[in-house]
């Protein structure tokens, strides 16, 4: 079989594998999940924006990447004094570029993003390469459980504060939770089409570079 070598994938063979991500939100139970596949010449500029679309994010906030202790992202952060170490560029490093142990089962690589400083809304991530399906199209969400939190619902003690309410129809704030929340929230919905949908048109929007930048960056 192309790209495998004694029934494992050929590291030195790129177009015979992709990236398979189990990401999870951290410090909330039931877990928020998503199982992405990703394409290997995806950067972590586009990686962030996958991630906004399939967590339901609105990318309103500043965020970063965490591998082995260095930050990615963008470096303007650095510029602006909004960041306390030195920020890589995120656009400059592709998923082929990250280093997977050769005993990947027992010690994924396993990279952390961070969203919203403020809320501190931290996604673990766990990298494995897997083969690539030749009629698939990358990068596509395969699996997916409960509905990503509200922006500024103040991290995970805030969202279960708000669970709380939203969940209890007697509950003082019940109402209010749920006018803030909109009508079409609900923390167990999950629909893989609308996920997919909305990580397709980000990365259509974004063309591989931050979105702020665009904006924020105008003459």
């Amino acid at each position: 079989m192309r790209g495998m070598i004694c029934g494992m994938l050929d590291p030195f063979d790129p177009d015979s594998f992709i990236v398979r991500a189990e990401v999870h939100i951290l410090g909330i139970e039931p877990k928020i999940s998503r199982t992405l596949e990703l394409p290997i010449t995806l950067n972590l500029a586009q990686l962030h924006e996958v991630l906004q679309a399939a967590f339901g994010w609105t990318d309103s906030h500043l965020h970063h990447f965490n591998i082995g202790g260095l930050i990615y992202g963008a470096p303007e952060f650095d510029e602006d004094g909004l960041s306390d170490s030195r920020t890589f560029e995120a656009t400059e490093v592709r998923m082929i570029d990250l280093h997977f142990p050769y005993d990947a089962e027992e010690n994924p690589l396993t990279i952390l993003y961070e969203y919203d400083f403020g809320d501190n809304w931290r996604h673990l991530l766990r990298l494995e390469r897997v083969a690539r399906e030749e009629s698939a199209k990358y990068p596509r969400c395969i699996a997916a459980a409960r509905s990503g939190p509200p922006e500024d619902a103040g991290g995970p003690s805030g969202y279960a504060n708000f669970l709380e309410a939203w969940l209890a129809p007697d509950h003082e704030e019940h109402k209010a939770m749920h006018r803030w929340a909109g009508g079409k929230f609900h923390p167990e919905s999950c629909n893989l089409d609308d996920i997919n949908k909305a990580i397709a048109k980000a990365l259509r929007l974004s063309k591989g570079d931050y979105r702020f930048r665009r904006e924020s960056h105008r003459d």
